[in-house]
Formats: structure tokens, C-alpha cells, sequence
């Protein structure tokens, strides 16, 4: 009786791992805690009008590279084939950084600030800026390719900064929202980063990948 028992007990869990699917699964295991970005890792010896300074006469005035150069870099964000670089100050707010980098270089999409947040999508990379959920007067500033975007966000956050028209314009994916959707039922969607969750979808061994929101849907604070 104890032998049938313990054979029925396997099978019923075997069943439930398969109904479950694997793709289930390796969302849920691209997620884990990690330690927090902490304030001296954003913290500079340079002054705001210094970074304003530098920023304006640098010699490039490609994004990617302004931000780069000079704001500290704290994170990654990886998805399976691409990253997200993460990099933070305490000298601006959203609103004023959006502002310097579109006089620098203007991208061809910028959104309204919405919940603390402000997006700007150049050619090839997208740029968000976030007020920092655990530090004060933290912003950080994630710089990601359309690649990255295209198979690691969910639509449901960035629909509410851009019309999934422009979106699927822009990553060049016909009706992208609705496909997105779709892969993003059994979660593991990003809802954009914050330093107290990690998401290593792309099985990396950096261990400062750090962020991914586990986004099923709903507005930009949903399914964290």
C-alpha cells in the first residue's frame, strides 16, 4: 500500500511539472532577490554644473556614449541575446536630464513624464529615466537596444508612454504589442528596472545584473 502510494504521489507530481510547461519555469527562474544599488555607487566627485559642462562639449553627441562617459555605470539588465545598461545620478531629476539630453542630441520620440518616468527612443537605443524607488534624489538612466526592448519589455508599460503604433514602427514588428502579449501571459515581462530584483534571462554569470520587473500587465506598477 505504501509502495502505491508513493508511486501514485510521483506520477501526479510529473503530471503537474508538465501541465505547468517549461517556458512557465524559465520565466520564474529568470527572477531572484538581490542586494540594492547603494548610494555610494552613484555618488561623483564631479559637480552638476561639471557633468552639464561636459555633456555639452564633449566629443561625441551620440546618447549611448554621453551617458556612458559620464554617469556612473551600476547594472545590467540581460536578456537572452542583449543587455540593458544601468547607470544612476543624484544631480538631476527626470524632467531636467530629459531635457539636457534632447537640446544635446534630440531624439525622435520623447514621452511625457508619467509616474516618475520618462522615455526617449533615438535610433537603435531606447532611454529611460526612472526615479529611484529605494534611494532619494536617485535617477537612473537605462540605456537599451531595440533589440532588447523588442524581446524583453512589455507592452502594456510602454504603452503608456508611446501609441503601440509608434512602437511597432519603431522596433519594426508588425502588431509587436499583441505578440508581446501574448509571451508575456506566463510573466517574466519587464516592466522596467529596479535595483532590488534581477533578471538574468540570458543565464549570464554577471552577478550585477540586477532589475527586471516581473510585468504581467495593468499600468506600470503592476506585476512587480
Amino acid at each position: 500500500m505504501r509502495q502505491h502510494l508513493l508511486i501514485f504521489s510521483s506520477l501526479f507530481l510529473c503530471i503537474l511539472l508538465a501541465g505547468c510547461g517549461q517556458d512557465q519555469f524559465d520565466n520564474l527562474s529568470a527572477f531572484d532577490g538581490s542586494s540594492s544599488v547603494s548610494i555610494e555607487d552613484v555618488q561623483t566627485e564631479e559637480s552638476k554644473e561639471e557633468i552639464i559642462s561636459q555633456l555639452k562639449t564633449g566629443n561625441t553627441t551620440e546618447v549611448d556614449k554621453l551617458i556612458a562617459n559620464n554617469f556612473p555605470f551600476v547594472d545590467t539588465a540581460n536578456g537572452e541575446n542583449t543587455t540593458a545598461n544601468i547607470y544612476a545620478t543624484d544631480k538631476f531629476e527626470v524632467k531636467e536630464l530629459a531635457g539636457l539630453l534632447e537640446e544635446i542630441d534630440r531624439p525622435d520620440e520623447i514621452s511625457d513624464y508619467i509616474d516618475n518616468q520618462q522615455i526617449m527612443i533615438y535610433p537603435d537605443y531606447f532611454v529611460i529615466l526612472k526615479e529611484s524607488e529605494e534611494l532619494n534624489d536617485v535617477v537612473f538612466i537605462e540605456v537599451a537596444t531595440d533589440e532588447f526592448v523588442r524581446n524583453n519589455y512589455s507592452p502594456n508599460f510602454l504603452s503608456t508612454y508611446f501609441a503601440i503604433r509608434i512602437l511597432d514602427d519603431v522596433l519594426d514588428v508588425d502588431d509587436w504589442g499583441k505578440k508581446r502579449r501574448s509571451a508575456c501571459q506566463s510573466g517574466g515581462c519587464y516592466g522596467g528596472y529596479t535595483s532590488s530584483q534581477s533578471y538574468n534571462k540570458g543565464k549570464t554569470t554577471n552577478s550585477t545584473s540586477r532589475g527586471m520587473s516581473s510585468f504581467r500587465g495593468g499600468g506600470t506598477s503592476s506585476g512587480k
